[in-house]
């Protein structure tokens, strides 16, 4: 996959302010992880009200649905036990992986160079997506909906925010998944096409292993409630994925393989939201600077992240300063609490 391998395009202080403005005016209480504020949106905990009428993956795309062959895709994909398996996984170019409510894992998957046909299941945003996004020059953003205290900073944020209350068309339910597990993006509905590496503004550099590193053969991160594991195949040269113990393969059969794994040890905070049930919804703070461990090549190695502002990608480098190449293909980042 060809990502961008300098460092991102500064977009400028106003898009900083932007998204500064939008965080500071968010209410002080709310509920995210249970409930979407626009019709059709399906509450996190499972209980869901009778799911609007979408249209079959097979129907004419809607009229209204906007789209844009520029800027990356990005999608909250649902990833607990009853969730799996996920659709069109394998074809995203990064996937973050951050600690949710009650313990819990979410997913983000960003498209690029590939846009499968369809992509699911697909959940809701949190506050900490934006600052995540901000490093990505307007991306569109695909999410089933928010709780309707965070509208208003997803509105602010500097991405096109596309969920299935405002662009219905984009979307699916699937018959033979249960709500809230069914609902399912088909991506040329909001992207005329893949933007090219060149729309992955991560920071991410790309090359031939540096020197040094450890030999590793497996590696673990696990939230209160989840866990992920990593295990190095030497004939595939790529990392398999374990979520919660079981192998994470495609609704289509593939193997979720990512070329290189980052453990990116970051700040998690409370936030000013909670779910129905009282649990706050975690932050996870992307901006900053702190330590990392990358796999590639059955090798971990100890690296520094440092992301100076939200509009910047993510650089990280080796201890001597030097840009950590990481290997071509797939890479997933998992938060982890430092």
């Amino acid at each position: 996959m060809g990502m961008r391998q300098t460092a991102p395009l500064r977009r400028g202080a106003m898009t900083a302010a932007l998204l500064a403005a939008a965080v500071t005016s968010s209410l002080l209480t709310g509920c995210t992880g249970g409930g979407h504020a626009r019709s059709g949106g399906a509450l996190d905990d499972g209980r869901a009200p009778t799911p609007s009428p979408m249209p079959s993956p097979t129907a004419s795309p809607s009229p209204e649905v906007p789209k844009s062959a520029g800027p990356v895709l990005a999608v909250k994909i649902d990833n607990v036990r009853a969730a799996r398996p996920a659709t069109g996984l394998d074809a995203a170019d990064v996937v973050y992986a951050e600690q949710v409510e009650g313990g819990l894992s979410r997913l983000m998957a960003v498209f690029a160079t590939t846009l499968p046909k369809a992509v699911g299941p697909v959940r809701s945003a949190r506050e900490s997506d934006l600052e995540l996004l901000g490093q990505f020059d307007e991306p569109t953003l695909a999410f089933s909906g928010a709780q309707h205290k965070l509208l208003p900073l997803i509105d602010k944020a500097p991405l096109h925010a596309q969920s299935a209350d405002t662009t219905p068309g984009a979307y699916y339910r699937a018959a033979d998944r249960p709500v809230p597990h069914n609902l399912y993006l088909r991506p040329e509905r909001l992207v005329e096409s893949a933007p090219g590496g060149d729309a992955l503004t991560t920071g991410f550099h790309f090359g031939a292993a540096p020197e040094g590193g450890t030999e590793e053969n497996s590696r673990t991160v696990r939230y209160p409630a989840a866990r992920f594991t990593f295990t190095w195949s030497d004939s595939r040269k790529r990392w398999l994925v374990d979520m919660d113990g079981t192998p994470t393969v495609t609704a289509e059969g593939r193997t979720v393989a990512p070329a290189t794994v980052v453990v990116q040890y970051v700040k998690v905070r409370k936030s000013q939201f909670h779910d129905f049930l009282g649990n706050n919804t975690p932050y996870t703070e992307t901006v900053g600077s702190g330590t990392a461990k990358v796999l590639r090549d059955g090798r971990a190695y100890d690296v520094n992240w440092s992301r100076p502002d939200a509009e910047d990608g993510t650089e990280f480098t080796t201890k001597d300063g030097t840009p950590m190449n990481f290997a071509r293909g797939q890479v997933w980042v998992v938060f982890a609490k430092a």
